[in-house]
């Protein structure tokens, strides 16, 4: 089958009326729950994958505004439930596959205040900086773009004008927010997320999470978001979802993301301010954020090839050379940056101090700066409204002032999606998805995958009709937690992949083993355990040979005439110690496909040069399962 340019872009057609981004400046009322909603039955255990993405920024984030982003939440949620929009730049989009549920993250640093500034407010306009803000907004292009940087920076420095940190500002645009999202809510059928991003970057070192409420407007409404003015310490956050929860009645998550910019502090083992982890900070960390954020535009936290040497698909979307204000990294910071390593660290520090601080699980998301979720390589609608498709795209130039850092637009990743298995559609059965970690990252494709752990899967149980009935029968899901092995006993694993319906064929399914060892030394092995073309392919020095690929980067084309459209058996961990803290998750890949880049190159003529990565495998990792000794 060959594949092509996607139908996600509608040009020309009928212009759509797009909702202004300001508001009332007071006065919003918070809407009050639909007693005549249908309510969903649930399934007994989780036998659906609901895919969605939880990051995404609108106009109403103060960096996404300022660089000229008009659509608004409500713009957004329309766009994932598949109604077609107008981009900022014009252009006529619509999903071809609708998502499942979104969370809308604008920033709560500076919420409500892009809108008025926009509005020209003269209590705005009375500030300087806020004035040339606006100015630079209403030229647009590259002036508007360079406000948006320069307002990240003072962000980062805690230098916003005071006028922007004034909390009234949020308050309406917070009812707002949560209006529009309980307008969209459809219970069995879509779910939006009341949910923002608290953004902590001291010295541009990123520490963000995105909050995600279980909740609907009656407890969420009674609070307003954290900002990172008083302090960028995230037990500062912890501490504001614990007082949202005894306050509500409410449940509420944060998810981290991009520990690939944080030069070393997303999983640093010590506190913010240097003293050492104690287990109640390490109990807190891991009691409000269940999962991490694996796969975004600005580059993938999974894995890194110089942690990871062994691991050959590990040099996927890197971005790892500065942090978010161009600060370059120094020697060892990139240990305490991606998720791998910190998952090891992890169990290492819990036989220390009887708890886990990484205990994550996967998620990804777009962290689209557009209103626009389209981590779509064939139609990419790029992360900021600047970045658009056009023909030079791929060679626009972020620098940062202070240090000189330049990095192109072509090393940003059109990814990606969370994969959620939940008993319903619902906002309650999604987040306790999410909460008991029964979640994967996906860089686009929607794969489906069930990653499954025990101590008595036989391969018969592969071919199950049911495989999710064994699954949790005999064992526990991704997420899970493996209990005591008995004498003799070594873990198994039941593994089934199946393709995008419309997307790329399999290449194999790999499972990643971390552990510790009685010394203390923490160890990884990446095993292929399934793979595609079987009759001609083999481990060879420990490495499976390659499946090949049927790109075409002339035409920007790929044919699924290799790999396998589903990848299904049993894994043994033979190597098993029953006296060792361990992990798995699996890793699947697809066959090579053309990146964005290939697809811009064909669509505009354009020449680009050597440097730009064309082709890439996509690929989908599931939560782990870990294992304990008693």
């Amino acid at each position: 089958m060959k594949q092509s340019f996607g139908p996600i872009l509608l040009a020309g057609g009928a212009l759509l009326a797009i909702s202004s981004c300001s508001g009332p400046d007071d006065g919003t009322k918070l809407a009050t729950p639909d007693a005549t909603a249908k309510t969903p039955v649930a399934t007994p255990y989780p036998e659906r994958v609901f895919w969605g993405d939880e990051h995404i920024h609108t106009g109403w984030s103060g960096d996404a505004g300022l660089g000229g982003t008009t659509l608004s939440p409500e713009d957004a949620l329309r766009f994932v439930r598949g109604e077609a929009v107008k981009s900022t730049g014009g252009t006529m989009a619509k999903l071809d596959r609708p998502l499942d549920w979104a969370a809308i993250t604008d920033h709560s640093d500076g919420m409500g205040t892009i809108n008025q500034l926009r509005d020209g407010n003269p209590e705005m306009m009375a500030d300087p900086v806020a004035k040339r803000w606006y100015e630079q907004m209403k030229i647009g292009g590259a002036a508007g773009l360079a406000a948006a940087r320069e307002a990240i920076v003072a962000q980062a420095s805690g230098k916003l004008p005071k006028v922007m940190m004034d909390p009234k500002w949020m308050v309406s645009a917070w009812a707002r927010n949560i209006n529009i999202s309980e307008k969209y809510n459809e219970p069995g059928t879509f779910t939006a997320f009341i949910a923002y991003e608290w953004s902590s970057q001291a010295g541009g070192n990123n520490l963000h999470r995105n909050v995600i409420f279980r909740d609907g407007a009656d407890r969420a409404g009674q609070v307003i978001p954290l900002t990172t003015f008083a302090s960028g310490d995230p037990a500062t956050l912890w501490n504001w979802l614990a007082a949202y929860e005894t306050k509500t009645g409410g449940r509420v998550l944060a998810i981290p993301h991009n520990g690939n910019l944080s030069n070393g502090r997303m999983f640093e083992e010590q506190q913010y301010d240097g003293s050492p982890m104690t287990a109640e900070w390490a109990q807190t960390r891991a009691r409000w954020e269940p999962l991490f954020e694996l796969y975004q535009t600005k580059g993938q936290s999974e894995a890194n090839m110089a942690l990871s040497p062994t691991d050959e698909l590990s040099n996927f979307e890197v971005w790892d050379t500065a942090n978010l204000t161009g600060v370059a990294k120094q020697p060892g910071m990139k240990r305490t940056e991606y998720l791998r390593e910190a998952l090891k660290s992890g169990i290492r520090i819990e036989g220390q101090l009887g708890t886990n601080p990484f205990h994550y699980g996967m998620a990804a998301g777009t962290d689209a700066h557009t209103g626009l979720s389209t981590p779509i390589e064939n139609n990419y609608m790029g992360e900021a409204a600047t970045n658009e498709p056009q023909a030079g795209r791929w060679n626009e130039m972020s620098k940062a002032e202070a240090s000189g850092y330049v990095r192109r637009f072509w090393s940003t990743s059109a990814q990606g999606y969370t994969g959620v298995w939940a008993t319903a559609n619902t906002r309650e059965a999604i987040w306790d998805a999410m909460k008991r970690r029964e979640t994967y990252a996906s860089s686009g494709p929607r794969i489906t995958v069930r990653f499954f752990g025990g101590y008595g899967f036989a391969p018969r149980d592969a071919a199950a009709r049911s495989l999710a009935s064994v699954g949790y029968a005999k064992g526990v899901p991704m997420g899970g937690q493996l209990g005591p092995a008995k004498a003799g006993g070594k873990p198994t694993f039941l593994i089934a992949a199946l393709k995008d319906p419309t997307g790329a064929n399999l290449d194999r399914a790999q499972v990643i083993k971390g552990w510790v060892d009685r010394a203390g030394q923490t160890h990884e092995r990446v095993i292929d355990v399934l793979w595609s073309d079987a009759a001609r392919r083999r481990i060879v020095d420990g490495r499976l040979t390659p499946v090949g690929s049927s790109v075409d980067l002339t035409r920007a084309t790929y044919k699924n005439d290799i790999g396998a459209a589903q990848l299904t058996g049993v894994f043994t961990d033979t190597d098993f110690d029953p006296r060792q803290r361990a992990f798995y998750y699996l890793r699947v890949v697809e066959i090579p496909t053309p990146r964005w880049t290939a697809y811009d190159a064909v669509r505009f003529k354009a020449k680009m040069t050597p440097d730009v990565t064309m082709t890439l495998q996509e690929r989908a990792v599931t939560s782990p399962i870990w294992y304990t000794p008693q």
